[in-house]
Protein backbone atom coordinates (compact mmCIF):
# COMPACT_ATOMS: atom_id res chain seq x y z
CA UNK A 1 0.00 0.00 0.00
CA UNK A 2 1.67 3.51 -1.01
CA UNK A 3 1.02 6.71 1.29
CA UNK A 4 -1.61 8.37 -0.09
CA UNK A 5 -3.80 5.15 0.22
CA UNK A 6 -2.86 4.87 3.92
CA UNK A 7 -3.47 8.83 4.70
CA UNK A 8 -6.88 8.26 2.95
CA UNK A 9 -7.74 5.84 5.45
CA UNK A 10 -9.87 6.80 8.98
CA UNK A 11 -8.34 6.12 12.38
CA UNK A 12 -10.22 2.55 12.49
CA UNK A 13 -8.85 1.51 9.10
CA UNK A 14 -5.47 2.41 10.19
CA UNK A 15 -6.04 0.81 13.56
CA UNK A 16 -6.90 -2.59 11.83
CA UNK A 17 -4.32 -2.13 8.87
CA UNK A 18 -1.76 -1.54 11.45
CA UNK A 19 -2.75 -4.67 13.44
CA UNK A 20 -3.07 -7.46 10.26
CA UNK A 21 0.37 -5.62 9.16
CA UNK A 22 1.57 -6.64 12.63
CA UNK A 23 0.52 -10.14 12.40
CA UNK A 24 2.43 -10.35 8.59
CA UNK A 25 5.18 -9.38 9.72
CA UNK A 26 5.38 -10.69 13.16
CA UNK A 27 7.57 -14.22 11.81
CA UNK A 28 9.84 -11.77 10.33
CA UNK A 29 10.39 -9.75 13.00
CA UNK A 30 10.86 -13.10 15.05
CA UNK A 31 13.34 -14.47 13.03
CA UNK A 32 15.23 -11.09 13.18
CA UNK A 33 15.50 -11.49 16.65
CA UNK A 34 16.58 -14.91 16.09
CA UNK A 35 19.31 -13.48 14.17
CA UNK A 36 20.40 -11.21 16.96
CA UNK A 37 20.20 -13.66 19.30
CA UNK A 38 22.34 -16.00 17.28
CA UNK A 39 24.65 -13.16 16.54
CA UNK A 40 25.26 -12.42 20.01
CA UNK A 41 26.32 -15.55 20.68
CA UNK A 42 28.79 -15.73 18.06
CA UNK A 43 30.20 -12.12 19.28
CA UNK A 44 30.28 -13.73 22.25
CA UNK A 45 32.13 -16.36 21.75
CA UNK A 46 34.88 -14.83 19.20
CA UNK A 47 35.38 -12.26 21.97
CA UNK A 48 36.67 -14.91 23.95
CA UNK A 49 38.24 -16.50 21.32
CA UNK A 50 39.91 -13.06 21.59
CA UNK A 51 40.71 -12.97 25.30
CA UNK A 52 42.34 -16.14 24.54
CA UNK A 53 44.60 -14.85 21.50
CA UNK A 54 45.52 -11.45 23.87
CA UNK A 55 46.32 -13.70 26.55
CA UNK A 56 48.85 -15.79 24.94
CA UNK A 57 50.37 -13.27 22.78
CA UNK A 58 50.63 -11.10 25.85
CA UNK A 59 52.43 -13.89 27.90
CA UNK A 60 54.67 -14.79 25.11
CA UNK A 61 55.80 -10.96 24.14
CA UNK A 62 55.91 -10.05 27.97
CA UNK A 63 58.63 -9.48 29.97
CA UNK A 64 59.74 -11.83 33.20
CA UNK A 65 57.64 -9.91 35.72
CA UNK A 66 54.63 -9.96 33.02
CA UNK A 67 54.88 -13.51 33.18
CA UNK A 68 55.31 -14.06 36.72
CA UNK A 69 51.84 -11.72 37.41
CA UNK A 70 50.36 -14.76 35.39
CA UNK A 71 50.53 -16.43 38.54
CA UNK A 72 51.00 -13.74 41.05
CA UNK A 73 49.04 -10.98 40.10
CA UNK A 74 50.04 -7.48 40.73
CA UNK A 75 53.62 -8.51 40.70
CA UNK A 76 54.59 -7.59 37.62
CA UNK A 77 52.85 -4.19 38.80
CA UNK A 78 54.50 -3.61 41.64
CA UNK A 79 58.04 -3.95 39.80
CA UNK A 80 56.90 -1.55 37.39
CA UNK A 81 56.43 0.84 40.52
CA UNK A 82 53.15 0.84 40.79
CA UNK A 83 53.41 -0.68 44.49
CA UNK A 84 49.69 0.26 45.98
CA UNK A 85 48.05 -0.89 42.72
CA UNK A 86 50.05 -4.35 42.96
CA UNK A 87 49.27 -5.32 46.60
CA UNK A 88 45.66 -4.34 45.53
CA UNK A 89 45.75 -7.26 43.19
CA UNK A 90 47.81 -9.64 44.87
CA UNK A 91 45.35 -9.19 48.18
CA UNK A 92 42.36 -9.85 45.79
CA UNK A 93 44.02 -13.31 44.70
CA UNK A 94 44.12 -14.12 47.93
CA UNK A 95 40.71 -13.48 48.87
CA UNK A 96 39.61 -15.07 46.05
CA UNK A 97 41.80 -18.29 47.15
CA UNK A 98 41.06 -17.92 50.68
CA UNK A 99 36.96 -18.04 50.02
CA UNK A 100 37.24 -21.24 47.46
CA UNK A 101 39.50 -23.68 49.12
CA UNK A 102 37.68 -22.23 52.72
CA UNK A 103 34.09 -21.85 52.09
CA UNK A 104 32.98 -22.48 48.02
CA UNK A 105 34.44 -25.28 46.98
CA UNK A 106 32.66 -27.62 49.39
CA UNK A 107 29.35 -26.42 47.53
CA UNK A 108 30.71 -25.84 44.49
CA UNK A 109 31.82 -29.59 44.50
CA UNK A 110 28.67 -31.05 44.49
CA UNK A 111 26.89 -28.63 41.94
CA UNK A 112 26.59 -31.34 39.54
CA UNK A 113 25.01 -33.75 41.66
CA UNK A 114 23.14 -31.07 44.60
CA UNK A 115 24.54 -33.19 47.17
CA UNK A 116 23.94 -36.87 48.09
CA UNK A 117 24.32 -37.68 51.64
CA UNK A 118 21.41 -38.40 53.52
CA UNK A 119 20.91 -38.10 57.10
CA UNK A 120 21.62 -41.45 58.74
CA UNK A 121 22.18 -42.61 62.24
CA UNK A 122 24.60 -45.09 64.22
CA UNK A 123 27.41 -45.47 66.28
CA UNK A 124 30.77 -44.61 66.59
CA UNK A 125 32.71 -47.82 66.79
CA UNK A 126 35.87 -45.94 68.96
CA UNK A 127 33.80 -44.06 71.41
CA UNK A 128 30.42 -45.90 71.09
CA UNK A 129 28.77 -42.62 71.08
CA UNK A 130 25.57 -41.99 68.55
CA UNK A 131 26.79 -40.50 65.35
CA UNK A 132 24.26 -38.79 62.63
CA UNK A 133 25.52 -37.60 59.61
CA UNK A 134 25.12 -34.08 58.15
CA UNK A 135 22.55 -33.87 55.63
CA UNK A 136 23.26 -31.60 51.79
CA UNK A 137 21.05 -29.22 51.66
CA UNK A 138 20.81 -28.82 47.53
CA UNK A 139 19.52 -25.19 47.69
CA UNK A 140 22.75 -24.54 49.78
CA UNK A 141 24.92 -26.01 47.32
CA UNK A 142 23.16 -24.30 44.13
CA UNK A 143 22.80 -21.11 45.48
CA UNK A 144 26.39 -20.88 47.26
CA UNK A 145 27.35 -22.41 43.73
CA UNK A 146 26.03 -19.99 41.62
CA UNK A 147 27.63 -17.20 44.26
CA UNK A 148 31.05 -18.85 43.73
CA UNK A 149 30.53 -18.68 40.13
CA UNK A 150 29.88 -15.10 40.23
CA UNK A 151 32.64 -14.20 42.55
CA UNK A 152 34.96 -16.42 39.64
CA UNK A 153 33.82 -14.60 36.81
CA UNK A 154 34.46 -10.86 39.04
CA UNK A 155 38.36 -12.80 39.84
CA UNK A 156 38.41 -13.53 36.32
CA UNK A 157 37.71 -9.92 35.49
CA UNK A 158 40.09 -8.52 37.31
CA UNK A 159 42.89 -11.23 36.21
CA UNK A 160 42.73 -9.96 32.63
CA UNK A 161 42.66 -6.48 34.34
CA UNK A 162 46.09 -7.11 35.86
CA UNK A 163 47.60 -8.43 32.89
CA UNK A 164 46.29 -5.78 30.31
CA UNK A 165 47.70 -3.03 33.36
CA UNK A 166 51.49 -5.32 33.22
CA UNK A 167 51.22 -4.70 29.45
CA UNK A 168 50.12 -1.05 29.47
CA UNK A 169 53.00 -0.22 31.90
CA UNK A 170 55.72 -2.55 30.06
CA UNK A 171 54.94 -0.26 26.92
CA UNK A 172 55.33 2.89 28.72
CA UNK A 173 58.63 1.66 29.93
CA UNK A 174 59.56 0.35 26.84
CA UNK A 175 58.64 3.51 25.40
CA UNK A 176 60.94 5.77 28.16
CA UNK A 177 57.09 7.25 29.39
CA UNK A 178 56.98 8.13 32.96
CA UNK A 179 54.66 5.56 35.55
CA UNK A 180 52.01 7.47 37.04
CA UNK A 181 51.72 7.53 40.58
CA UNK A 182 48.99 6.67 42.89
CA UNK A 183 47.88 10.22 42.94
CA UNK A 184 47.74 10.60 39.00
CA UNK A 185 46.12 7.16 39.46
CA UNK A 186 43.24 8.65 41.99
CA UNK A 187 43.02 11.74 39.97
CA UNK A 188 42.07 10.16 36.52
CA UNK A 189 39.40 8.14 38.33
CA UNK A 190 38.07 11.47 39.52
CA UNK A 191 38.44 13.01 35.98
CA UNK A 192 38.55 10.84 33.12
CA UNK A 193 37.28 7.79 34.13
CA UNK A 194 34.67 9.28 36.69
CA UNK A 195 32.36 7.05 35.31
CA UNK A 196 33.99 3.97 35.80
CA UNK A 197 34.56 5.40 39.62
CA UNK A 198 30.92 6.14 39.52
CA UNK A 199 29.30 3.14 37.87
CA UNK A 200 31.60 0.33 39.49
CA UNK A 201 29.64 -0.29 43.13
CA UNK A 202 25.95 0.24 41.64
CA UNK A 203 27.30 -2.49 38.91
CA UNK A 204 28.53 -4.82 41.40
CA UNK A 205 25.28 -4.50 43.68
CA UNK A 206 23.38 -4.73 40.47
CA UNK A 207 24.51 -8.09 39.44
CA UNK A 208 24.38 -9.53 43.47
CA UNK A 209 21.01 -8.32 43.81
CA UNK A 210 19.46 -8.60 40.44
CA UNK A 211 21.60 -11.06 38.44
CA UNK A 212 22.52 -13.69 40.63
CA UNK A 213 18.58 -14.02 42.15
CA UNK A 214 17.94 -14.39 38.46
CA UNK A 215 20.39 -16.98 37.74
CA UNK A 216 19.61 -18.65 40.53
CA UNK A 217 15.66 -19.01 40.02
CA UNK A 218 16.30 -19.50 36.20
CA UNK A 219 18.59 -23.13 37.68
CA UNK A 220 15.60 -23.99 39.88
CA UNK A 221 13.46 -24.25 37.15
CA UNK A 222 15.47 -27.09 36.01
CA UNK A 223 14.95 -29.22 39.36
CA UNK A 224 12.14 -31.04 41.14
CA UNK A 225 12.48 -28.65 44.02
CA UNK A 226 8.93 -28.39 45.68
CA UNK A 227 7.06 -29.59 48.50
CA UNK A 228 7.87 -33.56 47.97
CA UNK A 229 11.72 -32.12 48.16
CA UNK A 230 11.48 -29.74 50.82
CA UNK A 231 13.72 -26.77 51.68
CA UNK A 232 16.66 -28.28 54.13
CA UNK A 233 16.57 -31.68 51.94
CA UNK A 234 18.19 -32.77 49.02
CA UNK A 235 16.20 -32.67 45.22
CA UNK A 236 17.44 -33.49 42.04
CA UNK A 237 18.17 -31.89 38.69
CA UNK A 238 15.71 -33.21 35.81
CA UNK A 239 16.76 -31.03 32.76
CA UNK A 240 13.52 -29.86 31.11
CA UNK A 241 10.81 -31.76 32.95
CA UNK A 242 9.23 -29.08 34.70
CA UNK A 243 8.61 -27.46 30.97
CA UNK A 244 7.38 -30.62 29.15
CA UNK A 245 5.11 -30.83 32.58
CA UNK A 246 3.48 -27.20 31.76
CA UNK A 247 3.32 -27.83 27.96
CA UNK A 248 2.10 -31.66 27.27
CA UNK A 249 3.61 -33.83 29.93
CA UNK A 250 1.49 -33.08 32.53
CA UNK A 251 -2.02 -33.03 31.93
CA UNK A 252 -3.92 -30.73 34.56
CA UNK A 253 -0.58 -28.32 34.85
CA UNK A 254 -0.89 -28.28 30.61
CA UNK A 255 -4.80 -27.01 31.28
CA UNK A 256 -3.74 -25.12 34.05
CA UNK A 257 -1.29 -23.27 32.12
CA UNK A 258 -3.44 -22.64 29.08
CA UNK A 259 -6.41 -21.70 31.12
CA UNK A 260 -4.15 -18.73 32.56
CA UNK A 261 -2.55 -17.46 29.64
CA UNK A 262 -5.58 -16.91 28.25
CA UNK A 263 -7.12 -15.41 30.67
CA UNK A 264 -3.79 -12.86 31.44
CA UNK A 265 -3.61 -12.20 27.48
CA UNK A 266 -7.56 -11.48 27.96
CA UNK A 267 -6.95 -9.15 30.94
CA UNK A 268 -3.73 -7.30 29.87
CA UNK A 269 -5.57 -6.44 26.32
CA UNK A 270 -8.95 -5.41 27.51
CA UNK A 271 -7.15 -3.38 30.78
CA UNK A 272 -4.35 -1.68 28.61
CA UNK A 273 -6.92 -0.41 25.87
CA UNK A 274 -9.93 0.15 28.33
CA UNK A 275 -7.92 2.41 30.71
CA UNK A 276 -6.22 4.06 27.70
CA UNK A 277 -9.69 4.94 25.66
CA UNK A 278 -11.42 5.99 28.69
CA UNK A 279 -8.47 8.06 29.96
CA UNK A 280 -7.96 10.00 26.49
CA UNK A 281 -11.59 10.82 26.66
CA UNK A 282 -11.64 12.08 30.23
CA UNK A 283 -7.90 14.15 28.81
CA UNK A 284 -9.72 15.50 25.88
CA UNK A 285 -13.00 16.87 27.82
CA UNK A 286 -10.68 18.51 30.58
CA UNK A 287 -8.69 20.29 28.28
CA UNK A 288 -11.42 21.51 25.49
CA UNK A 289 -11.50 24.96 25.40
CA UNK A 290 -13.98 27.31 27.15
CA UNK A 291 -13.45 24.24 30.01
CA UNK A 292 -13.34 25.95 33.65
CA UNK A 293 -11.82 24.70 36.43
CA UNK A 294 -9.30 22.71 34.57
CA UNK A 295 -6.91 22.54 37.53
CA UNK A 296 -9.89 21.78 40.27
CA UNK A 297 -10.28 18.24 37.80
CA UNK A 298 -6.31 17.87 37.41
CA UNK A 299 -5.36 18.21 40.96
CA UNK A 300 -8.32 15.65 41.73
CA UNK A 301 -6.74 12.94 39.72
CA UNK A 302 -3.33 13.44 41.14
CA UNK A 303 -4.93 12.59 44.29
CA UNK A 304 -6.56 9.61 43.35
CA UNK A 305 -2.88 9.13 41.86
CA UNK A 306 -1.21 9.86 45.39
CA UNK A 307 -3.12 7.85 46.97
CA UNK A 308 -1.49 4.00 47.70
CA UNK A 309 -2.60 1.91 45.26
CA UNK A 310 -3.04 -1.09 47.71
CA UNK A 311 -5.16 1.30 50.28
CA UNK A 312 -7.67 1.47 47.43
CA UNK A 313 -7.75 -1.94 46.77
CA UNK A 314 -8.35 -3.02 49.78
CA UNK A 315 -11.41 -0.75 50.56
CA UNK A 316 -13.10 -1.61 47.05
CA UNK A 317 -12.78 -5.32 48.34
CA UNK A 318 -14.62 -4.60 51.25
CA UNK A 319 -17.18 -2.46 49.24
CA UNK A 320 -17.75 -5.64 46.85
CA UNK A 321 -17.37 -7.94 49.88
CA UNK A 322 -19.94 -11.06 48.72
CA UNK A 323 -21.42 -11.48 52.48
CA UNK A 324 -24.96 -9.84 53.36
CA UNK A 325 -22.86 -7.10 54.88
CA UNK A 326 -21.01 -5.97 52.02
CA UNK A 327 -21.07 -2.31 51.26
CA UNK A 328 -22.63 -2.55 47.45
CA UNK A 329 -24.85 -5.36 48.76
CA UNK A 330 -26.25 -3.63 51.55
CA UNK A 331 -26.83 -0.03 48.59
CA UNK A 332 -28.62 -3.23 45.84
CA UNK A 333 -30.74 -4.87 48.78
CA UNK A 334 -31.66 -0.75 50.02
CA UNK A 335 -33.04 0.12 46.55
CA UNK A 336 -34.88 -3.20 46.40
CA UNK A 337 -32.67 -4.57 43.80
CA UNK A 338 -32.14 -8.06 45.53
CA UNK A 339 -34.41 -9.42 48.60
CA UNK A 340 -33.84 -9.57 51.99
CA UNK A 341 -30.70 -12.01 52.79
CA UNK A 342 -29.44 -12.32 49.27
CA UNK A 343 -26.51 -11.04 47.85
CA UNK A 344 -24.26 -10.54 44.31
CA UNK A 345 -21.01 -12.38 44.63
CA UNK A 346 -19.38 -9.70 42.84
CA UNK A 347 -15.81 -11.24 43.82
CA UNK A 348 -16.27 -15.01 44.04
CA UNK A 349 -18.59 -15.62 40.77
CA UNK A 350 -15.77 -16.85 38.19
CA UNK A 351 -17.47 -14.24 35.23
CA UNK A 352 -18.41 -11.28 37.96
CA UNK A 353 -14.97 -11.77 39.43
CA UNK A 354 -13.54 -10.80 36.37
CA UNK A 355 -15.71 -8.56 35.43
CA UNK A 356 -15.59 -6.76 38.22
CA UNK A 357 -11.11 -6.84 38.16
CA UNK A 358 -11.40 -5.28 35.08
CA UNK A 359 -13.59 -2.35 36.33
CA UNK A 360 -11.19 -2.05 39.78
CA UNK A 361 -8.48 -1.72 37.42
CA UNK A 362 -10.13 1.25 35.21
CA UNK A 363 -10.71 3.17 38.12
CA UNK A 364 -6.87 3.00 39.35
CA UNK A 365 -5.44 3.13 36.19
CA UNK A 366 -7.55 5.86 34.05
CA UNK A 367 -6.14 8.46 36.24
CA UNK A 368 -1.88 7.71 35.02
CA UNK A 369 -3.87 7.51 31.41
CA UNK A 370 -5.43 11.51 31.90
CA UNK A 371 -2.13 12.81 33.05
CA UNK A 372 -0.39 11.50 30.38
CA UNK A 373 -2.54 12.79 27.83
CA UNK A 374 -3.30 15.66 29.12
CA UNK A 375 0.76 16.70 29.19
CA UNK A 376 0.48 15.44 25.36
CA UNK A 377 -2.67 17.28 24.02
CA UNK A 378 -1.06 20.72 25.57
CA UNK A 379 2.20 20.24 23.90
CA UNK A 380 0.40 19.15 20.10
CA UNK A 381 1.38 22.76 17.77
CA UNK A 382 -1.23 24.54 17.84
CA UNK A 383 -0.55 25.45 14.21
CA UNK A 384 -1.84 22.04 12.84
CA UNK A 385 -5.27 22.56 14.29
CA UNK A 386 -5.03 26.26 12.39
CA UNK A 387 -4.11 24.50 9.14
CA UNK A 388 -6.83 22.13 9.59
CA UNK A 389 -9.51 24.39 10.25
CA UNK A 390 -7.96 26.32 7.08
CA UNK A 391 -8.47 23.80 5.06
CA UNK A 392 -12.07 22.95 6.11
CA UNK A 393 -11.61 19.57 8.77
CA UNK A 394 -14.36 19.65 11.51
CA UNK A 395 -13.40 18.54 14.38
CA UNK A 396 -13.85 14.67 13.90
CA UNK A 397 -11.62 15.28 11.01
CA UNK A 398 -8.78 16.81 13.39
CA UNK A 399 -8.94 14.21 15.70
CA UNK A 400 -8.74 11.54 13.26
CA UNK A 401 -5.82 13.28 11.91
CA UNK A 402 -3.88 15.00 14.35
CA UNK A 403 -4.69 14.58 17.87
CA UNK A 404 -4.91 10.66 17.93
CA UNK A 405 -2.02 10.23 15.62
CA UNK A 406 0.17 12.58 17.71
CA UNK A 407 -0.92 10.68 21.23
CA UNK A 408 -0.21 7.58 19.36
CA UNK A 409 3.35 8.19 18.10
CA UNK A 410 4.32 9.49 21.80
CA UNK A 411 2.37 7.36 23.81
CA UNK A 412 2.77 3.88 22.28
CA UNK A 413 6.07 2.74 24.29
CA UNK A 414 4.42 3.52 27.03
CA UNK A 415 1.08 1.55 25.91
CA UNK A 416 3.84 -1.33 25.53
CA UNK A 417 4.83 -1.10 29.08
CA UNK A 418 1.74 -0.60 30.31
CA UNK A 419 0.46 -3.87 28.28
CA UNK A 420 3.56 -5.46 29.83
CA UNK A 421 2.55 -4.57 33.25
CA UNK A 422 -1.23 -5.46 33.44
CA UNK A 423 0.64 -9.23 32.25
CA UNK A 424 2.57 -8.50 35.10
CA UNK A 425 -0.27 -7.04 37.48
CA UNK A 426 -0.38 -8.58 40.91
CA UNK A 427 -1.74 -5.83 43.29
CA UNK A 428 -5.15 -5.86 41.27
CA UNK A 429 -5.90 -9.55 41.45
CA UNK A 430 -4.48 -10.35 44.94
CA UNK A 431 -6.06 -7.50 47.18
CA UNK A 432 -9.34 -8.48 45.33
CA UNK A 433 -9.59 -11.70 44.90
CA UNK A 434 -6.72 -13.64 45.81
CA UNK A 435 -6.95 -15.54 42.49
CA UNK A 436 -10.42 -16.93 43.35
CA UNK A 437 -12.57 -18.50 43.33
CA UNK A 438 -11.34 -21.38 43.20
CA UNK A 439 -11.77 -24.23 40.30
CA UNK A 440 -10.66 -27.75 41.47
CA UNK A 441 -9.98 -28.67 37.66
CA UNK A 442 -6.94 -26.43 37.99
CA UNK A 443 -3.56 -27.12 39.32
CA UNK A 444 -3.19 -24.84 42.68
CA UNK A 445 -5.11 -21.73 40.83
CA UNK A 446 -7.93 -19.74 40.63
CA UNK A 447 -10.53 -18.28 37.98
CA UNK A 448 -9.42 -15.07 38.55
CA UNK A 449 -5.62 -15.53 38.57
CA UNK A 450 -2.79 -14.38 36.32
CA UNK A 451 0.69 -16.06 35.58
CA UNK A 452 2.01 -14.04 38.39
CA UNK A 453 -0.36 -14.58 40.83
CA UNK A 454 -0.07 -18.11 39.94
CA UNK A 455 3.59 -18.45 40.37
CA UNK A 456 2.96 -16.45 43.65
CA UNK A 457 0.47 -18.78 44.24
CA UNK A 458 2.59 -21.76 44.11
CA UNK A 459 5.70 -20.90 45.77
CA UNK A 460 3.87 -19.51 49.23
CA UNK A 461 1.14 -21.40 49.81
CA UNK A 462 2.21 -24.58 47.94
CA UNK A 463 6.41 -24.80 47.70
CA UNK A 464 6.34 -25.89 44.73
CA UNK A 465 9.60 -24.09 43.67
CA UNK A 466 10.55 -25.07 40.30
CA UNK A 467 7.24 -24.78 38.56
CA UNK A 468 7.08 -21.68 39.58
CA UNK A 469 10.46 -20.67 38.56
CA UNK A 470 9.86 -22.48 34.95
CA UNK A 471 6.27 -19.95 34.80
CA UNK A 472 8.67 -16.81 35.56
CA UNK A 473 10.89 -17.87 33.00
CA UNK A 474 8.19 -18.42 30.24
CA UNK A 475 6.72 -15.20 31.28
CA UNK A 476 10.12 -13.56 30.86
CA UNK A 477 10.73 -14.70 27.68
CA UNK A 478 7.27 -13.64 25.78
CA UNK A 479 7.15 -10.20 27.71
CA UNK A 480 10.94 -9.68 26.43
CA UNK A 481 10.24 -10.93 22.89
CA UNK A 482 7.14 -9.03 22.37
CA UNK A 483 8.27 -5.75 23.86
CA UNK A 484 11.80 -5.98 21.63
CA UNK A 485 9.31 -6.45 18.76
CA UNK A 486 6.38 -4.26 19.11
CA UNK A 487 8.40 -1.31 19.99
CA UNK A 488 11.06 -2.05 17.16
CA UNK A 489 7.98 -1.80 14.97
CA UNK A 490 6.33 1.53 16.18
CA UNK A 491 7.16 4.85 14.45
CA UNK A 492 8.13 6.12 18.13
CA UNK A 493 11.77 3.58 17.44
CA UNK A 494 11.94 4.37 13.83
CA UNK A 495 11.69 7.74 13.71
CA UNK A 496 12.15 9.26 17.09
CA UNK A 497 12.63 13.02 16.27
CA UNK A 498 9.48 13.02 13.73
CA UNK A 499 6.01 13.38 13.68
CA UNK A 500 3.87 12.82 10.61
Amino acid sequence: MDFISYAQMNGFQKFFYNLGQFFVHLPHNIVRLLKFIGRAIVGFFVGIGRAFKFYGLSFVKGDWSTKISYLIMGFGIMVKGQIVKGLVFLAVEAAYFAFMIGFAWQYLSKFLTLGDVISAGGMDPVTGMPVVAQQDDSMLILLYSVMALFVTVLFLMLYILNIKVNVALQERRKNGEKINSLREDLSTLLDQRYHVTMLSLPTILICLFTVLPMIFMILIAFTNFDRFHPMGGLFDWIGFGNFADVFFNNPKKAFTFQTLVGWTLCWAIIATISCYIVGVIFALMINKKGIKGKSIFRTMFVMTVAVPQFVTLLLMSQILSDNVNGVANILLRSIGVIGEGDFVKFLTDPWLAKIFVLIVNLWIGVPFTILSASGILMNIPEELYESAKIDGAGPVTTFVKITMPYMLFVMTPALIQQFIGNINNFNVIYFLTAGGPNNPELYNAGDTDLLVTWLFNLTTSYNDYSLAATIGILVFIFCATLSLITFNMTKSSKNEEEFS
